[in-house]
């Protein structure tokens, strides 16, 4: 038989037990909703961090249950599970709107077993936070050792599913530094300002030369047609960085030739065929 001061002991064990599952279960939790919060994003460009700033706010009222399935079907996916619709807002059409996902493809047996694990853990968190006195009579030497052999069991799946939630959480981390790295890029400037894809491809209607030949065409028509050689002229002095080359183009009559809105023509000045340019009356007319 224990005496009264030996049962304290043991009791206070249990409890120093169970309060270090629980500090490790927070660990989890705390893991889990940053991941959620982190791993999809929509927004203005400018907006980006209030957006995150949002998120993370809204995951602090979410419970662990609550998270784990925001993060299933959506950062842990099948290759059967369609892509996320595209988000959709309520900006001006003239704001560069962004919406990135990072999510983990697993087989349909990979996320079975996710799915169980993680659950795993929302059971686990419940049955320590509500249940744990009801299981365990701890008034007693039984009920107390029969408590330590529970939370040493508890603690150790603890340690075990919040290393793989760190693995995850690392490789998330991992992929939204390369596309942290590539928004502040050259390139991703060239594709947001100029239309040019990383790949090189150009979007004419986004182009940024496009826009510059535009603004020239306003201050130098006349008759209602602009002189090409003269317009590019015009841009080089203003915004030098806007060159045909960095279009892939050889000249400014090939930037007005490749772009859909202009129309291209030659007259005859001063017994020289010279090229000038206008809007199409279509495009004109469509705005």
């Amino acid at each position: 038989m224990l005496n009264e001061e030996d049962l304290q002991i043991l009791q206070q064990d249990v409890q120093r037990m169970l309060g270090r599952c629980l500090l490790r279960l927070q660990q989890y939790e705390r893991l889990t909703k940053a991941m959620v919060a982190n791993h999809k994003l929509s927004g203005p460009l400018h907006g980006l961090e209030r957006a995150r700033a949002a998120q993370t706010d809204g995951m602090s009222r979410r419970t662990l249950g609550a998270s784990v399935g925001d993060l299933l079907g959506s950062y842990f996916v099948t290759d059967r599970v369609d892509p996320p619709e595209e988000t959709k807002n309520n900006s001006s059409e003239n704001v560069n709107w962004l919406a990135m996902q990072t999510s983990i493809v697993l087989s349909d047996e990979d996320f079975t077993r996710v799915e169980h694990e993680l659950r795993e853990m929302v059971d686990l968190r419940n049955r320590l936070v509500h249940h744990f006195i009801d299981q365990h009579d701890i008034s007693s030497k039984d009920g107390c050792r029969g408590a330590q052999d529970a939370l040493v069991i508890a603690e150790s799946r603890i340690d075990q599913n919040l290393a793989k939630l760190r693995e995850w959480a690392n490789g998330m981390n991992i992929a939204q530094q390369v596309m942290s790295d590539f928004f502040n890029s050259a390139e991703l400037e060239d594709w947001v300002v100029n239309g040019i894809a990383p790949d090189g491809t150009v979007n004419w209607n986004a182009a940024g030369i496009v826009s510059d030949l535009q603004e020239a065409f306003v201050v130098m028509a006349t008759g209602g047609w602009a002189p090409v050689v003269e317009a590019g002229k015009w841009i080089v002095e203003r915004y030098p960085t806007q060159l045909p080359a960095k279009y892939g183009c050889n000249s400014w009559r090939q930037v007005v030739h490749e772009a859909p809105i202009f129309e291209l023509r030659y007259f005859e000045m001063n017994g020289e065929r010279t090229a000038y340019y206008r809007e199409k009356e279509s495009h004109a007319k469509s705005l």
